[in-house]
């Protein structure tokens, strides 16, 4: 266990690469009940979202999830999120843990009229079942990726919602505090296996999902963190659309791109990249058996196949530029 944005975060149970193995085999289950969740309701709710993320929610309906970026001026994330969209006039966001108080003071001191925000964070826990088995583990409502629904799970009503973090099928499921113990337990009894943050990092690295705090920031603008796909720049006006118009048109920004090491060595946050750029994440990844990891890099080294070097504690270590996702499941034929 360790302290994490207020909590305390189990880091493994098992072991990190067996509960990886299992996420990535069979099913595993994940307590993210540090994940913030902020309500904003009333008729100009969505309105006042359209202008404060990135992405356009416009384009999803009642019972639909979007993958968004709150962002300041300059194009920075502030966050990473999803958006779910209960209604014409209510909507959810949750936001990751260690943001829960900045988005929330941010989206206050913007708040329009005929919108109200609530944080919702203390009243909300939440579990992720994730795995190629995970959606036949218990009987769960038959949903679309990014789709969500009230339903009950083993006898527990929430929010179940066609989302994750590790680029396998699964669910993440919102519930009352108070029956998250059962939830857990029945999911367990059920055959998933529980896992901590550790597994979960490893896993999302693996799929190239940003992790708010390394791989994206407020030092860095959401084209260099290659998410200009979550941001509506020809369709909307949003906080931070202006920088990105201007930075998209210069040309010539750094980019986040992912790598795999091809020497000996484990690539680690903070290490340089050599001959420019710098590590924001990195592992060794326990389905592909080699360091990985994601960083920054001038635009000039971006491309995939570019040999680089991370500096691993002063010895530098060959890898070269890869395209995302590093890991991709084998198809069964």
């Amino acid at each position: 266990m360790v302290p994490f944005a207020g909590w305390e975060m189990p880091v493994q149970y098992a072991g990190v690469i067996p509960e990886h193995r299992a996420v990535r085999e069979h099913a595993g289950v994940f307590d993210v009940s540090h994940m913030g969740q902020l309500e904003v309701r009333g008729p100009g709710a969505l309105e006042f979202l359209q202008s404060m993320l990135s992405n356009d929610l416009t384009r999803i309906g009642a019972g639909q999830a979007q993958y968004t970026l709150l962002l300041d001026e300059n194009g920075c994330p502030i966050d990473d999120l999803i958006a779910y969209r209960l209604g014409d006039d209510h909507l959810l966001l949750v936001v990751n843990a260690a943001r829960v108080d900045d988005d929330r003071e941010w989206l206050l001191g913007r708040l329009r009229e005929g919108a109200v925000l609530d944080d919702r964070t203390a009243d909300m826990a939440m579990l992720a079942l994730q795995g190629p088995a995970a959606l036949d583990l218990v009987d769960l409502p038959q949903l679309a990726p990014f789709e969500f629904t009230r339903a009950e799970v083993c006898g527990v009503l929430g929010i179940v919602a066609r989302t994750g973090y590790t680029g396998e099928p699964g669910v993440e499921i919102m519930v009352a505090p108070d029956q998250a113990s059962r939830l857990w337990d029945t999911l367990l009894a059920a055959g998933a296996a529980p896992a901590g943050l550790g597994a979960r990092d490893t896993l999302r690295l693996e799929v190239c999902y940003p992790l708010y705090g390394n791989d994206l920031s407020q030092s860095r603008t959401a084209l260099e963190g290659g998410l200009g796909w979550v941001c509506a720049l020809d369709r909307k006006e949003f906080v931070g659309a202006d920088a990105l118009r201007a930075q998209r048109e210069a040309g010539g920004y750094d980019r986040l791109v992912a790598f795999r090491v091809t020497g000996r060595g484990i690539p680690r946050q903070g290490m340089a990249i050599r001959p420019a750029g710098e590590v924001t994440s990195g592992t060794m990844s326990p389905s592909l058996e080699v360091g990985i990891g994601m960083g920054y890099v001038p635009a000039d080294l971006a491309a995939e196949g570019t040999e680089i070097e991370i500096d691993v504690r002063g010895r530098p270590v060959a890898a070269q530029v890869a395209s995302k996702p590093l890991y991709v499941k084998e198809k069964i034929t």
